[in-house]
């Protein structure tokens, strides 16, 4: 996995999808922290399952120290007491037994936004986000950047718990 510097914070309200094979180049989308080039991803391409079931995905979740999984879906990831403070919230959504897709709203580093996407295959499996305002879809390199540069802006002060 990729190293980070110690004190970059993600900030972000995505939803995670499988990659879907060589979609084609979006529009550039234009926000307040930069100019990013999209996936014309689409509904049909976002409806693709993640290839790692929804048990497995849940189980290797609740591996994670201070994760708060529920058989629902839904889910929460505090930061240790000593650092940064951070959160995730998620919700993962099933379609014939392994996730279709995963909501996730919050802040926290890059090391533990690499723990997150692996607990749904990643990086054996491809994966891309979309930011859900603007409702544009990100390969994940650039949506890193994206959080990246929200979390150094301080948007995620509003995500952090206090």
């Amino acid at each position: 996995m990729p190293m980070h510097p110690p004190d970059v914070l993600y900030a972000f309200d995505a939803t995670l999808h499988r990659m879907p094979d060589a979609p084609p180049a979006g529009p550039p989308h234009v926000d307040s922290w930069g100019t990013w080039p999209t996936l014309a991803a689409g509904s049909a391409r976002a409806a693709v399952p993640l290839t790692i079931g929804f048990d497995d995905a849940f189980a290797r979740l609740a591996r994670l120290d201070r994760m708060f999984a529920e058989p629902d879906g839904s889910f929460v990831w505090t930061s240790p007491r000593e650092g940064l403070s951070w959160q995730v919230d998620g919700n993962a959504f099933e379609k014939d037994g392994r996730v279709l897709l995963v909501d996730l709203k919050g802040s926290c580093p890059p090391e533990a936004f690499d723990q997150l996407l692996a607990a749904f295959g990643w990086p054996a499996e491809p994966v891309m986000l979309q930011l859900v305002k603007p409702a544009v879809f990100l390969d994940e390199s650039t949506f890193r950047g994206h959080a990246s540069a929200r979390g150094a802006a301080g948007d995620g002060e509003t995500l952090r718990p206090r």
